[in-house]
């Protein structure tokens, strides 16, 4: 049989096969072959997804593939599966609503540094407080989840300074320090000015404790030791023309009784002399239980 260059029959079926074959190899399917010696040879799955180390020099073609019309087959870059995206870190989240406590205080003193939040703070993770963490984050360009992760809370420590005693405990809720020796004894309201709480005490036994203000520096809430002589459940101070619910009077016209001015500002503002409570139904149920000559000790 006269040959013509590599155009045989026989050499255009094999290149035939070559062919076939890379297109196969490139779809990820099973090539089967033929060897040299007429034999079938074992199936060889090629496996295109995965890609030489990067700088190898070497290209994405399937092994075994011989050059064919001058050069290897190449797929095109259009054609490639996309390279999956890195995946992203998840930040571990420290607080999220429905917590509470000391760290909550921190966080929500910082984002008033800030003016993200107007209220607290109350040691709460509130909806007020969700809704700061949200928008600090979306100005930043993190991701609004509204909970306090380790990004967010690194971004407001950069941006905000320690805050003090008085910061955390704005609107009260501080601990309360040990009772003063002389309210161990009887039915006391114990008032510390250190840490600015009243505990009510009956027997040397905290029934309940408050956070309280007391008077500014021109008018001081007296110290000491004295007795509830007079109760006045819808008072109104006649020298101030203010309201004094549930006032309890222990020294001249200093009362312990419930404040709205308290309730709204918190330790922004102070009394003329008098214990001011800002929670209304603790002062209420206290209210109820102190009777005439109960003792009142004030204190540092």
């Amino acid at each position: 049989m006269r040959r013509t260059g590599m155009g045989s029959v026989g050499g255009t079926g094999r290149a035939f096969a070559v062919a076939l074959g890379v297109v196969l190899a490139v779809g990820g399917c099973t090539v089967q072959g033929t060897g040299p010696d007429g034999k079938g040879r074992a199936p060889v799955r090629i496996d295109v997804t995965s890609a030489p180390p990067e700088g190898s020099g070497k290209r994405d073609t399937p092994q075994g593939a011989k050059e064919i019309a001058g050069g290897p087959k190449r797929t095109p870059a259009g054609d490639r599966p996309p390279s999956a995206p890195p995946a992203r870190t998840v930040a571990p989240v420290l607080w999220r609503p429905g917590d509470s406590g000391r760290d909550v205080r921190e966080l929500q003193a910082r984002l008033r540094q800030v003016e993200w939040l107007a209220d607290g703070p109350t040691g709460a993770y509130d909806d007020p407080t969700e809704r700061a963490v949200s928008g600090f984050q979306g100005k930043r360009g993190l991701p609004r989840t509204g909970r306090t992760d380790t990004v967010t809370w690194q971004r407001l420590l950069d941006m905000t300074r320690e805050p003090g005693k008085w910061e955390l405990y704005l609107m009260g809720g501080q601990p309360a320090d040990p009772p003063d020796p002389r309210c161990l004894t009887g039915r006391v309201l114990c008032v510390s000015k250190t840490s600015r709480t009243l505990r009510w005490m009956v027997d040397g036994r905290t029934v309940s404790t408050m956070p309280v203000r007391f008077g500014s520096q021109y008018t001081p809430t007296r110290e000491g030791v004295f007795h509830v002589y007079w109760k006045s459940r819808h008072h109104v101070s006649t020298l101030y023309d203010s309201p004094m619910p549930y006032a309890m009077f222990f020294s001249g016209g200093q009362a312990v009784h419930y404040s709205y001015d308290f309730a709204v500002r918190g330790y922004a503002g102070a009394s003329h002399g008098c214990v001011n409570v800002r929670d209304e139904a603790a002062v209420a149920e206290l209210y109820t239980q102190v009777r005439d000559g109960d003792k009142v000790v004030v204190y540092r």
